[in-house]
């Protein structure tokens, strides 16, 4: 990961954006500069893992245009040979270098050629003017807002523009900013077409767009790793990656002291791969004591996503202080192509659709958040294949019939495609067990248990009305809430509202986002 911002006026203070910068040093703590294009400032923090040397330190510049950008560009190589021929000339081997060479060529079209995950901000000379873009999925974090001058800011992180922006929102994946306007450069939900075609040629289709999506990522210059909790998607990932690897994967997986469910999945996937397996575990004074650091480094106040960070941030720790690994793979993203435990009780084919790209529009809010900030501040980068463009898009073109759950199973087709020596039978056809429910049904329990004690019925009556957005609706949401508030007063519009299953759905209707509330959950927490 690297940290990334820029304001956008002559009028800009340096010592106020190098303050803003500071609040994210995790995110690239190897290095930090700040330049002044002329009319504003832009300035970088390096998590160096393309292109190790000081020539990939960023601005970028080329003919007096800059460039930051937070991203890994897949497939650069080529791009760059291409740019070769025009008759440009590269001092690094980042990846980023070529964005400004591109720019030249082909403008904002050049967004639409990226296989990407990114974050940039670039400065114009010849206008003026700066143009930022965001990823179509928003894996890589962006956020904006407007100083008391009505000067616009873009940062990584919104805590980077806490003090300095009276409302921050987080960028629009999929969109660049160009002349005062938002405009949508790829739609990941825009079906151009439906793929009807048989069972096998889309389960054909499926494993090797996923193959390739992890290929490409494990190319790096720092060292890679793997997160693997034992569950359906991290165990894909990290069984694709071992197959790539001429030699043991690390792999690594963490669970309560007491039940840790995957604990014992994750091990049984790490030695039929033949991976270099660390356990983590964590203890319930753990979960309690990072709970306020947590929702500082997440930005949000989302009960799914705060209590599926607690595990994810201590495993990151103990990979950042125990260990040389720069880079994790993770498995998020396959849950909202191929589906949840929820949608089973999708009422047709259209209507899983539908929640389907609800859910990857809103993406960057809440999954795709979680990864990037629990991994980013420990100075690791994530990477996730499941959010591979190609990949992601196709999985988004399957006709809906063939998603919903008729097999007695969900993710049927995730699963039929990866049949054969890839991973146990047993690994393979596992019922999904959420994350924070993983680590051990006894951490969520704590967190409850710990916010009942935090207020009366009436406190907490009381205390709740005092919101108009996203109202708290439980003692634990209201816990997070105020927790939020204390370090983003007055921002909770960044996050739209709180992750919950679809509640129109008959089957639904619950009152806490675990798949544990549903009717369905079965052997999920066995």
């Amino acid at each position: 990961m690297c940290s990334i911002m820029g304001y956008c006026d002559a009028s800009a203070d340096e010592d106020v954006l190098k303050k803003g910068l500071d609040k994210t040093v995790s995110r690239g703590p190897d290095a930090m500069k700040i330049i002044d294009t002329g009319y504003g400032l832009l300035g970088f923090q390096r998590l160096s893992i393309m292109g190790l040397t000081e020539a990939g330190m960023q601005p970028f510049e080329l003919d007096g245009n800059y460039v930051v950008c937070n991203g890994e560009i897949y497939g650069f190589e080529a791009l760059r040979k291409e740019l070769i021929k025009k008759g440009y000339t590269f001092k690094s081997d980042s990846d980023c270098e070529i964005l400004l060479p591109l720019y030249k060529e082909y403008g904002t079209e050049m967004f639409k050629m990226l296989d990407a995950e990114f974050a940039l901000i670039l400065y114009d000379k010849e206008t003026n003017e700066y143009i930022a873009a965001r990823d179509p999925i928003g894996i890589r974090p962006l956020h904006y807002g407007y100083d008391k001058n009505g000067v616009i800011l873009f940062a990584s992180e919104a805590k980077n523009l806490v003090g300095i922006c009276d409302k921050i929102m987080p960028f629009p994946p999929g969109h660049y900013y160009k002349n005062g306007e938002f405009i949508q450069y790829r739609d990941m939900t825009e079906v151009k077409e439906v793929h009807s075609d048989s069972l096998d040629v889309i389960c054909t289709n499926i494993r090797e767009k996923l193959i390739a999506g992890v290929e490409k990522r494990l190319i790096a210059d720092a060292k890679v790793g793997f997160l693997l909790s034992g569950g359906l998607d991290s165990s894909l990932v990290c069984a694709i990656a071992q197959k790539k690897s001429d030699k043991p994967i690390r792999t690594f997986a963490i669970g309560m002291t007491e039940d840790a469910i995957d604990l014992k999945y994750a091990k049984e996937v790490a030695d039929y791969i033949g991976s270099d397996h660390t356990e983590v575990y964590m203890t319930p004074a753990d979960v309690l004591n990072s709970l306020e650091d947590v929702i500082h480094l997440l930005g949000t106040f989302d009960i799914t996503t705060i209590r599926a960070s607690m595990g994810m941030y201590l495993l990151c720790k103990a990979i950042h202080e125990q260990t040389d690994i720069r880079v994790l793979l993770t498995g998020e993203i396959s849950d909202e192509l191929f589906g949840y435990k929820y949608t089973d009780f999708a009422p047709n084919a259209y209507e899983f659709q539908e929640e389907s790209k609800k859910r990857v529009r809103e993406l960057h809010m809440y999954d795709v958040l979680r990864a990037d900030r629990c991994i980013s501040v420990n100075s690791l980068e994530a990477r996730v294949p499941f959010g591979d463009l190609d990949f992601a898009e196709y999985v988004m073109s399957i006709d809906p019939e063939l998603k919903l759950n008729k097999y007695n199973k969900g993710k049927y087709l995730l699963r039929h495609a990866f049949e054969g020596d890839y991973l146990p039978h047993d690994i393979l056809y596992r019922e999904k067990a959420a994350f924070s429910d993983a680590v051990g049904h006894s951490m969520v329990d704590y967190l409850k248990e710990y916010a009942e004690k935090m207020y009366t019925d009436e406190e907490f009556k009381a205390l709740s009305q005092a919101y108009t957005h996203a109202r708290p609706f439980t003692k634990e949401s209201l816990l997070y809430r105020e927790i939020f508030e204390k370090y983003y007063p007055g921002q909770a519009e960044m996050i739209v509202d709180f992750w919950m299953p679809n509640k129109s759905w008959k089957g639904c209707n619950v009152n806490d986002p675990s798949a544990r509330a549903l009717s369905n959950y079965g052997d999920s927490g066995k």
